[in-house]
This record gives C-alpha cells, structure tokens and sequence, in this order.
C-alpha cells in the first residue's frame, strides 16, 4: 500500500507537470499573437517553477537505492570543544528540523541529551517522509563550524565539529540473531525532551552491541518495554548494514563511526566570519546564503550529492 500511495503521487505530479508545460507554451503562442510583451515576466516566473519542478522530480528518479524509500534516523554528536561543539549540534539539529518541515516531513526524536550550558551533546531523531533516508543518506559524515564565538569575551574565531550519522528505519523483520552475552544493556533516567517522565522512571535505554562497539539509545516511549525494542531494532538495522559492508575499505561509516570528529575529516564547512561561505568538499558545491542554508536550505547540497552518486564519482 506505501508503494501504490508513493506511485500514485508521483503521477499526480508527472501530471501536473505536463499541464504547467501546457500553460507555459500557451502563454508563448498568445504573446507572439497578441504581440504583448507583458506576458513576458508571466512567462519567465512559470518557467522558473517548471524547472524547479522538473528538477525536483529529476533528482527523485536518483532515490533507486534498496532503502531510499525508507524513513531515516539522524543522529548528532557535538566534538570536543565543550559549549562550542554543543551549541554547533544544536544548530544542525535546527537545520535538519527546518528542513523536514519545508519537505512536509515529521521528525520524532527518539534520545536527547542536553548540552551542559547549550546546545545538545548528542541527539537520536526519526525523520518520518517518502524517500527521507534517500535524501539525508548525504549528510552523513563530520560537519564544520567556524564563526566568532558567542562564548569567547575576546572575539575570536572559533572551529567546531559535530558529526552526523544516518541509517534508513527498515521496518521489516531482520533476521539477525543476537546472543545475551553479546550485549550490554543499560538503563538510565530520560533527559531532554522526553515528556512527562523525564527523571521520573528510568525507561531510557542504551545497548551496546560488544564485538562491534555499536552503541543505540532510546528514550522516547512512556516504558522501558517499548524503549528497548526500538533500541534493538535500531541495533539490527546497523548490524545488517555492516554485514552488506563488510567487503568494503571503510565499513566504518555504516557502523556510525563517522571518521574522528575534528580537523581534515569533515564533509562541509559551514563558515560565518569573516566572510560566509558554506562548501561541500566532495561535491564542490558552495552557497554564500549561510543565513539561509541553516534556515534548512540544504537541497542543493543533498541533489549534487545524489547527482555525483549516480555518476559514478568517488568521494574526494
């Protein structure tokens, strides 16, 4: 039923592209006939929505991977840096959430742990929508921050790192088996924003898969039931992407050990002062509207990804 809903909505918009082609054409063949040049900016706003809608469309004939079509689970962890790092995450989490909701996507977060003084130290969230781990699969690795710190009284340049970890939500059953002994389970008290239980209960949980070091945590649901099975699916999700992996140099992507979070590792420079630029360094791709990019403009950077995939072309 998801695949017939998902066909039937690209038709929808196959459809109403075609029509806006129409129209556009119409409104050429009324401008030479009526020779009315004012017909013209009419054209040129039409034809720059078809093409942002043609373009949209284009990039999801990209999302042909077997888990594009999945829902997506983000996580976030701050750097060292202390309140720096923390405060980056938590702006990154606004990005994404922004993004989501431009998108029409929802985003529940599943674990959170609050910064020390701001921002967030790490952060677990589902981003619920068609083809949401086909897009955010590109955000995956370390992401930077220079800009003159809010938190230093002598006005200087500071670079933080936080890094971001994408898996898709498989919601089939994974045939996975895993040993008791294999396994570290904790539970802790709910922090953040976890409702009306934070430290009351300790519902959240963490496990920790030993041969691998695959850490999970949960703490969304009312109990510690539903926390833990949330938690082992997400465990069997890594564990059965690492598997698909394990011929590859770096499987460590996939085990969410995204590279050391700090210099020469990162996959964006997000740079504020004293110019502003946000790059991709392996796509290229630039966009000086920082103000805009962390307001969740972050298209361009997801579509030259898919684009530089499907090309064939490694990662620089």
């Amino acid at each position: 039923m998801r695949e017939l809903k998902q066909l039937q909505e690209l038709t929808k918009k196959i459809q109403s592209l075609y029509t806006a082609y129409e129209d556009i054409q119409l409104l050429i063949e009324m401008c030479y006939e009526e020779n009315d040049v004012s017909v013209i900016r009419e054209i040129e706003t039409e034809l720059q929505e078809f093409e942002s809608a043609f373009e949209n469309l284009r990039i999801r004939t990209l999302l042909s991977g077997e888990y594009d079509s999945c829902n997506a689970i983000v996580t976030l962890h701050a750097g060292a840096g202390g309140t720096e790092s923390c405060d980056w995450a938590g702006m990154l989490y606004r990005m994404y959430s922004r993004w989501a909701e431009k998108k029409g996507f929802s985003i529940q977060v599943l674990d959170y742990l609050d910064g020390d003084i701001t921002g967030i130290k790490t952060v677990t969230f589902e981003v619920n929508g068609e083809n949401a781990y086909g897009y955010l699969k590109s955000e995956k690795g370390v992401h930077r921050l220079v800009r003159i710190s809010p938190f230093n009284a002598a006005g200087k340049r500071q670079t933080s790192f936080a890094s971001c970890d994408v898996v898709p939500d498989i919601e089939d059953e994974i045939d996975i088996e895993l040993a008791e002994d294999e396994l570290k389970i904790d539970t802790y008290r709910a922090s953040g924003a976890g409702g009306q239980h934070v430290n009351k209960t300790s519902s959240a949980i963490r496990i920790t898969h030993l041969p691998t070091g695959i850490v999970v945590q949960c703490q969304n649901e009312r109990s510690q039931h539903f926390n833990k099975e949330k938690a082992m699916q997400m465990l069997k999700v890594k564990l059965k992407l690492l598997k698909e992996q394990e011929q590859a140099e770096k499987v460590s992507d996939i085990r969410g050990e995204i590279k050391e979070i700090g210099f020469g590792n990162q996959i964006r420079s997000y740079v504020m002062q004293p110019y502003t630029l946000v790059k991709d360094h392996r796509t290229g791709t630039e966009s000086s509207n920082v103000t805009a990019v962390m307001d969740g403009s972050i298209d361009l950077f997801i579509n030259a990804y898919l684009k530089m995939t499907v090309n064939g072309q490694r990662e620089g």
